[in-house]
């Protein structure tokens, strides 16, 4: 479709607190993952587009790093992409969690809103957690402090409500040419997916503070003849101490993460992949320019 007058196409910014579901509700959407999903918070580190078409509709989908008090450079840097997502995008989605409510830190979020002009929708995630009368207060609370367009009930996890949620966005997305090929889910190069795939297996292996000590990054893909790929990887740890629990007993951790990374990558790309991947320590990682361009951050919003 490339008629401008039978076709739309807009960006829509998913914004809300850590954990709040904004890359679960991403994937679904787009019925690919191109989010990295994880029990941890801050997982989401680049504003990572997924593309999702609905009739005629093609929404791109702009996944932003949770909105939280930032401490570091790096957390600087990913709150300033979330609300730089939020700018951008014809119509913003604010995600909040059923059974938490209205926390501090939905109240800061709202009111940061109220001098930017956007169009907000609400939608309130992980319903199956709630009784429907204390659901139904939540909404009248949440309506009280800001007048939303529209307001969704959905379990982005299971996929209730989103439906109605992607027929609402498809509507209110400009007249347009598509902005992607219908083929095209993402607009991360494959080498940065790929890195997230890594860096999500890792997350869901380690503990504690460590995962946001670590980045992962893609530093070669080779295409073989016979039509698989192999992908060199780095994962950059700021101590020696952490190179020993990123490898593990033996190099067993590192050896899980590996193949189950691997599995995600052949079962996206549809082929063969030879994954290998090396650990380095850099003790200042998280201050060097080049690798807040590997994660689609810029560096000197963490000034």
């Amino acid at each position: 479709m490339t008629n401008s007058e039978e076709t739309r196409a807009g960006f829509v910014a998913l914004i809300g607190e850590p954990n709040a579901g904004k890359s679960t509700l991403l994937n679904w959407m787009v019925g690919a993952k191109v989010s990295i999903v994880t029990h941890k918070v801050q997982t989401t580190r680049a504003r990572i587009r997924g593309v999702a078409l609905e009739g005629s509709a093609q929404i791109v989908f702009v996944d932003t790093p949770g909105i939280f008090r930032p401490r570091r450079r790096l957390d600087r840097a990913m709150v300033t992409a979330a609300w730089g997502g939020a700018a951008d995008a014809d119509v913003t989605v604010l995600l909040i969690e059923a059974h938490r409510g209205v926390t501090r830190g939905v109240r800061e979020i709202i009111e940061a809103l109220e001098d930017k002009p956007v169009r907000l929708a609400l939608a309130i995630n992980k319903i199956d957690r709630v009784e429907a009368p204390a659901l139904l207060a939540l909404t009248e609370e949440l309506n009280e402090l800001r007048d939303f367009e529209e307001t969704f009930m959905i379990s982005a996890e299971r996929g209730h409500g989103c439906a109605d949620l992607k027929a609402w966005l498809a509507r209110q997305m400009p007249e347009s040419p598509w902005l992607y090929p219908e083929d095209q889910i993402a607009d991360l190069p494959m080498r940065m997916i790929a890195s997230e795939m890594t860096r999500e297996k890792l997350t869901l292996r380690l503990h504690q503070e460590l995962p946001y000590q670590l980045t992962v990054e893609t530093e070669a893909w080779e295409e073989r003849k016979d039509g698989s790929a192999r992908i060199d990887q780095v994962i950059y740890v700021a101590r020696d101490g952490h190179k020993g629990i990123v490898l593990g007993k033996k190099g067993e951790t590192v050896k899980a993460v590996s193949q189950a990374a691997r599995a995600e990558l052949e079962e996206f790309l549809g082929r063969k992949c030879h994954l290998f991947l090396q650990v380095k320590v850099r003790p200042g990682w998280l201050e060097e320019r080049e690798r807040y361009s590997e994660m689609g951050l810029d560096f000197k919003d963490g000034d």
